[in-house]
């Protein structure tokens, strides 16, 4: 063992004088980091405009309405997301906190370029109107976040008319159509 130290010590030895004799090639320095590449593109959209709507906002739109009669929490009844093998994993006031980030963040969603309507047409992202609704439904989610992280029903109450209103908005112009093939024309 005492050989293996003396070993080690000598090989140091040896190597900080060879890096310090004269005519010695500095060392190289380390390789730089490569600048960040661009941003990747954005992918295509894929599902329709309906779809996100169902598979996103509809469930989270709807899980901050219930908190108009239903305490997230309330232990002997928490709050969950109701479905799967993990539903009871995020109960409470979590839940609530997910689906106002989720109606939040679902603005960028709805205004990706490509997506297209259920009837086919594409959405109208730019149109200011579609774009000012889109930007009303970001706002109603950060609300309802504000609204879940104080953990009162009565903030929750008065944020549930908020998120309606800014459905509203964009479903009375845009969605709220006798025919569906009208659907994304205002």
């Amino acid at each position: 063992m005492r050989v293996l130290g003396v070993s080690f010590a000598l090989l140091f030895w040896v190597a900080a004088a060879a890096a310090q004799a004269p005519g010695a090639k500095p060392a190289t320095p380390a390789p730089t980091a490569k600048p960040a590449a661009p941003a990747a593109r954005a992918s295509a959209p894929v599902g329709n405009l309906a779809q996100v709507m169902r598979s996103i906002l509809f469930h989270n739109s709807n899980l901050i309405f219930s908190t108009q009669s239903d305490d997230p929490g309330d232990p002997k009844k928490p709050l969950d997301a109701s479905f799967g093998t993990y539903a009871k994993t995020y109960t409470g006031w979590p839940v609530v906190e997910s689906a106002a980030v989720a109606l939040a963040e679902s603005a960028d969603l709805i205004l990706k370029p490509g997506r297209l309507c259920s009837n086919g047409r594409p959405v109208p992202v730019d149109r200011a109107d579609f774009r000012k609704f889109a930007q009303g439904l970001r706002a109603a989610g950060q609300a309802a976040l504000k609204a879940a992280q104080s953990k009162n029903m009565d903030n929750m109450i008065e944020v549930s008319g908020t998120v309606s209103e800014a459905c509203e908005n964009c479903h009375s112009v845009y969605r709220d159509k006798p025919d569906l093939k009208n659907r994304c024309i205002p």
